[in-house]
């Protein structure tokens, strides 16, 4: 399987031009996956040309960076680590919200490197923009760690376009990751991608495949777990999935033709948006690794892109994205 490389934006920085979202394997949408299986899984993505994965101190949290660092120690030339701070976390694992004062941007950072088995992290991230801290010292203090060549590239997360701008004057900002599918294309409205085109800065996809909705194997009677977050998503509740069917079945029309899934086709989509934006999608299992990295090949035609957005445009999809208190964290 051959995957394409692309820059995110003019950082300098190349990845694989599908990445890998690494969440899904230690909890969020339930139990978290046997760690045998999970390093077995990480490490089969980079024998199919995958050479970006995202992780974050608050996945787990901790236990996810130390499962991605165990994985891909063995490849750690072949590949790019991204990972995120921000999250105001004790030892034990409780939160006390966000916290981005330099100090604990040290510390985190120091953390992450011995979880990550690495001596410099490729791309950090801020993982939501802390209020209480000038985003000019958040982005000066990753300036320093970029110095000390602890961190490589310098990334925001569900950030806003002015604080995207403020940012980058102090220090280049290689990508902004953020939700992004054709469900979900609040980027395209609120100025954050047309910052990221004027600036050269690349663009992270998160939820490509809208947590697993864009597949097709989610329906208006499927049942998630208490410790699933799609349980309490308000776009998943049983009678906003009924209506947001119809999006579905579009994908599901257009792959009809390309001989692709729904998933692939939504991936395809968001590849064919900008050459500078890179989705990464998360699997637990083999078949599906390989099937998101099949919508590489699918070939979307200037009118399928216009049939797509056509018939997009007049579906109205039904729910928030994310949680209420999830989302007061995002924009700023």
């Amino acid at each position: 399987m051959s995957l394409k490389q692309r820059s995110l934006g003019r950082s300098g920085l190349e990845v694989s031009e599908i990445g890998y979202g690494c969440m899904g394997l230690t909890g969020v949408y339930g139990q978290a996956a046997d760690r045998t299986e999970a390093i077995a899984l990480l490490r089969a993505a980079v024998e199919r040309g995958v050479t970006m994965f995202d992780t974050a101190e608050a996945y787990g949290p901790f236990t996810n960076e130390e499962l991605v660092g165990e994985a891909l120690a063995p490849f750690r030339e072949r590949v790019a680590i991204a990972t995120k701070f921000g999250f105001g976390i004790n030892p034990d694992g409780t939160r006390y919200g966000v916290d981005s004062r330099p100090q604990h941007i040290r510390q985190v950072v120091d953390a992450m490197l011995k979880r990550l088995k690495v001596a410099s992290i490729d791309l950090v991230y801020q993982h939501r923009v802390d209020p209480n801290v000038p985003i000019e010292d958040v982005a000066g203090t990753v300036r320093e760690l970029i110095r000390e060549g602890k961190v490589r590239f310098f990334g925001l997360s569900e950030a806003s376009a002015p604080t995207l701008r403020r940012a980058h004057a102090v220090q280049p900002v290689a990508a902004l990751q953020s939700e992004y599918s054709l469900w979900t294309r609040d980027v395209e409205q609120n100025g954050v991608l047309a910052a990221c085109q004027e600036l050269g800065i690349g663009f992270v996809s998160f939820s490509p495949l809208g947590a697993g909705f864009l597949t097709g194997r989610i329906d208006p009677a499927t049942t998630f777990a208490g410790t699933d977050f799609r349980s309490i998503s308000p776009r998943f509740a049983p009678e906003a999935r009924a209506a947001n069917m119809a999006m579905v079945a579009l994908l599901e029309r257009v792959g009809e033709g390309k001989r692709a899934t729904p998933g692939q086709v939504a991936l395809a989509w968001l590849l064919a948006q900008k050459p500078w934006i890179v989705p990464i999608p998360g699997t637990r299992r083999l078949e599906r690794l390989e099937e998101n990295l099949g919508a590489a090949s699918v070939q979307l035609t200037d009118a399928d892109l216009r049939e797509i957005d056509d018939a997009a445009s007049r579906i109205t999809v039904q729910g928030a994205r994310l949680p209420e208190a999830v989302l007061k964290l995002t924009n700023r």
